[in-house]
């Protein structure tokens, strides 16, 4: 009970004094001499802050009174708050106004402007010795990139010795931009302009992915080299002899003389077949015989017969098999090899085709038609056709391909433009 006589008691002094924080302490008896050690210090304030000569400052009964103009309005609001923070100031009333002289209110920016001339003075020389550095640098850079070696050595081709080069001077204008930055002792600007640098090619490798992706392709294929000039390609179903790959696109002539402009990205996903890599290529047909045949003669008589042609090679040896038994007769697969080099492959296989004929013929075995052909016959006798044929073998060199050559390299003498293609280079 006592305890409790003593919480009571104590709670009943304590509210008005919380009572009298909360509502601000104002002292019973006021002084003319605080009056003035008030207003007294508030003018030195202002008169330290500056920008207010022409507000005057009266205290009365520590009631303070501003009156007069300043050069902003910003000026006057803060006035207020400053002057409720004196000790002994009971209330703040601000009067003071914006003032209406432009050039009054033109000296802040005057100030401002003056204050960044001095620091532009003090910046400047700063500022040309980081400039000097940077050129310095960057000329050095751009210096080593123009030189031939090793850019020319270390390269597949003049186009990667050019990727090379630029990447030197882009090294060397970053490295050029640090050291101007840490002489300015602004060197926190980098990781910016490196953010900034990277969102914007991010953007734009978006916008540009095809030229992008047909750039790198490009590249790997200046690397990778999976073919050289005048080589027999097939790529993407496109067959032609390879004129020149520059960095957009790969230029075939095909048979019929006409020009195929690939983009280097299509070649370097495509299944490339290069017919020149290996000097021997295989030729094959199938001819049909009558079911009453010996096959296993045929077979043997046909495959000597192509084995026996002189342009086909001994290895690896001709081969025939029997494919299927159609409802006119049995198919027979011929194949042989030749040096594509020293012999056209369309005009080898058409030869061999004609002597496994004129074979097949001889030997009395009747080559099937499945056709059915319609006779109309008239009273006339008609003449017997001269069914005699030469079985002597022709010609088959390579003569239409080596004037292939001819024009691929006579168009690559002519035409001024970039190749990416080297004959002493590796090939892939």
């Amino acid at each position: 009970m006592r305890l409790f006589l003593i919480f009571a008691l104590f709670l009943t002094l304590a509210l008005p004094i919380a009572a009298q924080e909360a509502n601000g302490t104002i002292a019973t008896e006021n002084s003319a001499q605080q009056d003035a050690a008030i207003a007294l210090r508030i003018r030195e304030i202002l008169g330290e802050l500056g920008n207010y000569d022409d507000v005057s400052v009266t205290v009365n009964e520590g009631v303070v009174t501003l009156r007069g103009t300043t050069a902003s309005a910003v000026e006057a609001l803060e006035l207020e708050p400053l002057a409720a923070r004196i000790e002994g100031v009971v209330a703040v009333r601000n009067q003071v106004t914006e003032t209406a002289d432009i050039g009054e209110r033109l000296n802040p920016a005057i100030e401002r402007f003056r204050g960044r001339v001095d620091q532009f003075v003090i910046f400047f020389p700063l500022a040309l010795i980081a400039g000097a550095a940077f050129v310095v640098v960057v000329f050095i850079g751009f210096t080593l990139a123009r030189m031939r070696q090793p850019w020319e050595r270390l390269a597949p081709n003049m186009f990667i010795a050019e990727i090379y080069r630029q990447l030197m001077r882009i090294a060397f204008v970053i490295f050029g931009i640090i050291i101007a930055l840490d002489i300015l002792n602004a060197t926190a600007l980098l990781g910016t302009i490196l953010g900034a640098a990277g969102i914007i090619g991010l953007a734009l490798g978006f916008a540009v992915k095809d030229t992008v992706e047909n750039f790198i392709a490009s590249v790997m294929l200046s690397f990778r080299q999976p073919f050289r000039p005048n080589d027999t390609v097939e790529i993407n179903g496109d067959i032609g002899k390879v004129i020149r790959l520059t960095s957009r696109a790969t230029i075939l002539l095909s048979f019929d003389g006409n020009h195929i402009r690939i983009p280097n990205a299509t070649v370097f996903k495509s299944r490339i077949i290069n017919y020149t890599q290996n000097a021997e290529r295989r030729f094959m047909f199938s001819v049909m015989v009558e079911r009453d045949a010996d096959l296993q003669e045929t077979r043997a008589m046909v495959a000597k017969t192509v084995q026996d042609l002189p342009f086909v090679l001994n290895e690896p040896a001709a081969q025939t098999w029997i494919e299927a038994l159609h409802p006119a007769g049995v198919e027979l697969v011929i194949t042989g090899w030749v040096d594509q080099n020293e012999t056209s492959i369309v005009l080898g296989k058409g030869e061999a085709l004609r002597q496994v004929k004129l074979a097949i013929q001889a030997a009395g075995i009747v080559i099937p038609d499945a056709t059915q052909a319609i006779h109309l016959s008239r009273e006339t006798k008609p003449t017997a056709p001269d069914l005699h044929e030469s079985t002597q073998v022709e010609t088959v060199d390579a003569s239409e391909d080596a004037a292939l050559d001819r024009i691929v390299e006579a168009e690559r003498q002519e035409e001024i433009s970039e190749d990416l293609l080297r004959e002493d280079s590796l090939k892939e």
